[in-house]
């Protein structure tokens, strides 16, 4: 009888034990699952060229929007140089500019119902301009650390500051309504500079990178990566020596078009984004091409 009760209370832990082992066993099961389908949402994609216009390869590009009928709004950075403009797409002519004062650098731009919004960079205030007439200004009062970038959904504002954060902004009152840390695969993406809203996602120029983020709103993770460093080899190979950082993102909703440009470039590019499969040598190489490690920001021109 003794053997026989031994016996059962072994057989008893050996199905405890293997029940534990077939849970754990779910349990990986299901986070390789999940991991699985977070990747599979993940997308890294180059760039073709549709169409290139003419740009003016003065402009400091901090802020870029397409309005409507091939029209643009630009925002230009430097002190004394800094401006807000209305350009045709077409012929890259500057229709309408106003220039800032000498003590303003112009930085991120979004346009709300007929008010545009601009940043100032190492300042907490901006200006909203009549989009009509941009000597119809006033000036207003944000709560980010700086200003740099600056997107609207056609009813909030979205800022970035050249950190990882994301800023959702009540338009009305200018007050942060939402902050998100902006992550890629766990890690922070700094500097997020240039914003865009396309199709309910956050666009972001990286900072000294030829690399755009594409953002959920929802939470601040990085969906996937625009890999545009193809469009600054071809403007040097054209003899273009002096072109800056990659800045400047436009979307033509009714059209459904992207443009592109940079700080001082002589193009503003229409693209079609080109998905790269998941054994494509430059996915690997995001982290190191789009994520630059962070340092003191006080004096960098975004």
């Amino acid at each position: 009888m003794a053997s026989s009760a031994s016996t059962t209370h072994l057989d008893e832990k050996m199905s405890l034990l293997i029940r534990r082992f077939v849970v754990v066993g779910l349990i990986v099961l299901l986070s390789f699952a999940v991991l699985s389908e977070a990747e599979a949402s993940y997308g890294a994609y180059k760039v073709e060229v549709i169409n290139e216009f003419p740009h003016d390869p003065e402009a400091y590009t901090e802020g870029l929007l397409y309005a409507e009928n091939d029209t643009l709004f630009e925002s230009t950075g430097l002190y004394g140089r800094s401006s807000v403009r209305k350009v045709a797409l077409l012929n890259g002519k500057v229709e309408t500019v106003h220039d800032m004062q000498a003590s303003d650098f112009g930085e991120g731009l979004a346009l709300l119902g007929e008010s545009l919004f601009q940043l100032t960079w190492l300042q907490d205030t901006g200006f909203i301009y009549d989009r009509y007439n941009f000597s119809k200004f006033k000036k207003f009062t944000h709560h980010m650390q700086d200003g740099w970038g600056l997107a609207t959904d056609g009813k909030v504002l979205f800022g970035s500051d050249g950190t990882s954060t994301l800023y959702k902004i009540d338009p009305k009152t200018m007050k942060v309504i939402r902050k998100q840390v902006v992550k890629s695969q766990g890690h922070e993406v700094h500097y997020l500079n240039e914003l865009e809203y396309v199709k309910e996602e956050v666009w972001s120029n990286v900072y000294a990178t030829d690399c755009i983020a594409r953002i959920s709103p929802k939470d601040g993770t990085v969906i996937g990566w625009i890999l545009l460093q193809s469009l600054r080899e071809d403007l040097k190979s054209r003899g273009y020596k002096y072109i800056e950082v990659l800045n400047g993102i436009a979307w033509d909703r009714d059209g459904d078009r992207i443009f592109v440009t940079g700080k001082l470039w002589p193009k503003i590019f229409e693209i079609k984004l080109l998905p790269l499969p998941p054994s494509a040598p430059l996915i690997r190489e995001i982290k190191n091409l789009c994520m630059p490690t962070p340092f003191y920001l006080g004096n960098l021109e975004s």
